[in-house]
């Protein structure tokens, strides 16, 4: 019999009424273990730090903390369902953070859509973090707020829903290149939805060497010069669509060689699939519905097929991501997170799977494979030690 994961999570919430909680790390049962963790011995870490404020990385947990922080807009496919309903993914995401990296992050959902009073409450409270991890926070709004924080702050800013689901989807894709033998210079990637996730992604495969990306809105393939779109659609027009081609999803699909699906359920026909160029590669990430069901997709032709659920092989899964990466950033107290960094964390999640394990059903490591993580957070802090981005 199936689990009813929906029925059976809400009763376990019920049950844990929380899924993190805080740790005291040191004694306080004596005088002389009071005196020393608090009053007055506490007194002499103060002055240091009022004296150097980079000592509050040395003195406190500051090295380690980090805040899932979110507006409740665009939370797990749910939309705009507020800042406290948003709480359980927070939680549970600060309980990967520490299961899978030891980071300690909590969850601060603020009340607010406006983008403004967003940044200030950001960089009010920066001053207790190592690092700041964006959430579900809907587009285009999320841009701004993470470009304005990164440049702003002297601490690592990291919109995951962004570029955490970039980098796995990357990672997937370098790897089913391997199973299918094509090259990522060679590839056409043809993409459905222009939200945060999609753009970001359009964006990162451009880096990696894709040539030939053609992106998707609900209106259809975004092309340079279309009046209707935002500015982030303008700016993603500028470097995709290089043919200028037009129309919509099926046109877009027609000769790619590669699909990615950040966007709605069943949108994606098998006659879609069957137009690609031989031995497509399909990623539906759309959740909990995909844009369409692999056994669909893998009888349409498909070569290697990823989707966003547990449900099925291929999960191409943000949690490979951002426990990792900050783990790494963290570690050699990083200002910034770049783009070189990133990628090195897509290198580094592709190659836990070696060339023994690799299959069409097996192109990432588990969610829960420690050698992801490890190999995630030794390549991120790597990376910003060549980049000059680290203090450690």
């Amino acid at each position: 019999m199936a689990v009813n994961y929906n029925e059976e999570s809400l009763k376990k919430h019920a049950e844990w009424r929380g899924k993190i909680e805080t740790k005291v790390r040191v004694p306080v049962g004596s005088r002389e273990e009071l005196s020393l963790a608090y009053t007055p011995g506490v007194a002499e870490p103060c002055r240091k730090i009022s004296e150097n404020v980079d000592l509050s990385f040395e003195l406190t947990r500051r090295w380690n903390t980090v805040p899932v922080i979110t507006d409740g807009t665009a939370v797990l496919g749910l939309g705009d369902i507020g800042p406290e309903a948003g709480m359980p993914v927070m939680e549970g995401k600060c309980a990967l953070f520490k299961a899978f990296a030891d980071v300690d992050a909590f969850p601060l959902c603020i009340r607010s859509k406006d983008t403004e009073e967003i940044i200030k409450t950001i960089k009010l409270l920066a001053g207790s973090f190592g690092g700041v991890n964006l959430e579900d926070i809907s587009a285009p709004r999320c841009f701004e707020i993470e470009q304005r924080l990164k440049k702003e702050l002297d601490i690592p800013v990291f919109h995951d829903d962004q570029h955490g689901t970039a980098i796995v989807s990357a990672a997937a894709l370098l790897n089913a290149l391997r199973v299918t033998g094509k090259k990522m210079e060679d590839v056409k990637v043809a993409m459905n939805g222009a939200g945060a996730a999609g753009i970001a992604i359009a964006k990162f495969l451009v880096a990696f060497g894709v040539k030939d990306v053609i992106i998707c809105d609900s209106k259809g393939i975004i092309c340079k010069g279309d009046p209707r779109l935002n500015a982030s659609k303008q700016e993603i027009a500028e470097m995709t669509n290089k043919e200028r081609v037009t129309g919509g999803l099926a046109e877009a699909m027609k000769g790619a060689d590669v699909f990615v699906g950040v966007s709605a359920p069943n949108c994606v026909t098998q006659e879609m699939v069957k137009s690609m160029n031989a031995d497509p590669i399909v990623f539906t990430c759309a959740n909990p519905i995909p844009e369409i069901h692999p056994d669909e997709a893998k009888a349409a032709g498909a070569a290697v097929v990823g989707t966003g659920s547990s449900q099925y092989n291929n999960q191409i899964n943000n949690v490979l991501v951002f426990p990792g990466l900050f783990r790494g950033a963290l570690d050699v107290r990083a200002t910034d997170i770049s783009m070189g960094m990133m990628m090195a964390a897509s290198r580094a999640i592709a190659s836990v799977v070696s060339d023994e394990e690799i299959s069409k059903d097996y192109i990432l490591p588990y969610a829960w494979d420690k050698r992801a993580h490890d190999a995630v957070a030794k390549a991120v802090a790597e990376e910003a030690r060549k980049e000059g981005l680290a203090k450690l």
